[in-house]
């Protein structure tokens, strides 16, 4: 560890941050660690937020990574809730919005993501609700009354999150998707079609390759939706799940190197030697691309900590994400499988099945379960093996995946 090391920054306060926090400490760091955070609630799980939050089944407090005692025994020096404004990384200095500027020796950028609004008029409709934050989501709840009608802008995974919890409550749900599928961006054509066969059972109207879409606000307190010079709805709420922005201006106004989100290596330092980022804001160093996903923010953001501190170590983990939809646990793991892959179905149940991608050698490329944890912990180690799978075993209900184990 280096001894010149005294002063560590971190910008944000989510889960890369708390992990990274936790990580400096435990590996011995003394100095002063000082966390800037735009809202006052620090160090709290989001996955839950579309889900168990916004349906009530989870308190709020429940999504605190670390209890208030370990959080206190970090000592940092907060910084909350104030936004930094610059990065000065010749003088090595933070700027924040209240005036106060902070040196650094490191500094970690965790600054995430925010939700995407096509239209920033929209934010200044009482109605129209985005789903990031804890405060999001206390406000979208008190929304969700049986009986209400709910249109959701993009069937990404939040607003398919959002669509299942919300027909739980008894809402009337209509989403909307530019696309021509659902989740076009992160998974292939037979997820999306069992996606939108699994809402539309639950009593979902969706419409896709819908259009630009307009909202406007009436006097009697509902909204109506505009596709061109038609109106083609009205309702009382719309979350807009259009996406997520990349907050990466901080870095990229400082100089340092971007392609949609902050470039990092596999120890997560940046183009500065001395400025290094983690979790949706740092573009993952083997896929090229932002990850979105608690995974991906914990494991980075403690290879970035130690590595901070001198301790040189790599992050390469695959892509792994899951999402919970009504009665369905849904588990992805690997990069989505390009058209040269070979599909492989096995179908266990109507509702638990697997959609396994393997290259011209047989080994596992990606993979998809639906109600099989079980599967999924064995694709884990099948991908870092890469074991020979046997196409037919694979796609046979009654085989014994066990004996693939590698």
């Amino acid at each position: 560890m280096h001894p010149d090391i005294r002063r560590i920054v971190i910008i944000g306060a989510g889960q890369a941050s708390a992990w990274a926090a936790h990580t400096l400490r435990q590996q011995g760091y003394m100095g002063r660690l000082s966390v800037i955070s735009a809202e006052a609630q620090v160090f709290y799980e989001r996955p839950p937020l579309s889900k168990q939050v916004l349906a009530g089944t989870m308190a709020p407090a429940a999504l605190q990574l670390f209890s208030e005692e370990a959080i206190a025994e970090l000592a940092i020096d907060w910084h909350k809730p104030v936004l930094a404004t610059a990065i000065d990384p010749q003088q090595r200095q933070v700027h924040l919005a209240n005036g106060v500027c902070l040196a650094y020796d490191k500094l970690l950028i965790a600054t995430g993501s925010r939700a995407r609004v096509p239209v920033s008029d929209w934010l200044g409709l009482a109605q129209v609700v985005t789903l990031r934050t804890l405060d999001d989501a206390a406000r979208l709840r008190e929304r969700l009354l049986p009986g209400q009608r709910l249109a959701i802008l993009g069937g990404g995974w939040i607003g398919l999150e959002v669509a299942a919890t919300a027909r739980s409550l008894g809402v009337a749900v209509s989403l909307f998707e530019q696309g021509n599928r659902l989740c076009a961006r992160s998974v292939r054509p037979e997820l999306s079609a069992f996606l939108l066969q699994l809402h539309q059972e639950q009593g979902v109207d969706v419409q896709l390759a819908c259009g630009a879409i307009d909202l406007v606000a009436t006097d009697s307190g509902v909204v109506q939706l505009w596709r061109a010079d038609q109106c083609i709805g009205e309702v009382d709420t719309v979350v807009v799940g259009a996406g997520a922005e990349i907050a990466c201006e901080l870095g990229r106004d400082a100089g340092l190197a971007v392609n949609h989100g902050l470039l990092v290596d596999e120890f997560g330092r940046t183009s500065h030697p001395d400025i290094y980022a983690a979790g949706d804001v740092a573009v993952h160093p083997e896929l090229g691309v932002c990850v979105q996903s608690w995974a991906n923010a914990q494991h980075q953001a403690i290879s970035a900590a130690k590595s901070m501190l001198g301790e040189p170590c790599e992050y390469r983990d695959p892509l792994w994400i899951w999402s919970d939809q009504y009665q369905c646990n849904i588990q992805m793991l690997g990069t989505p499988a390009n058209q040269a892959s070979r599909l492989v179905e096995r179908i266990v149940s109507e509702q638990q099945r697997a959609f396994i991608y393997l290259d011209e050698e047989n080994r596992l490329t990606s993979m998809v379960t639906i109600n099989d944890a079980k599967l999924m912990k064995l694709g884990k180690r099948w991908l870092k093996s890469g074991t020979v799978l046997p196409a037919a075993q694979l796609a046979d209900p009654a085989a014994n995946m066990m004996a693939l184990k590698p």
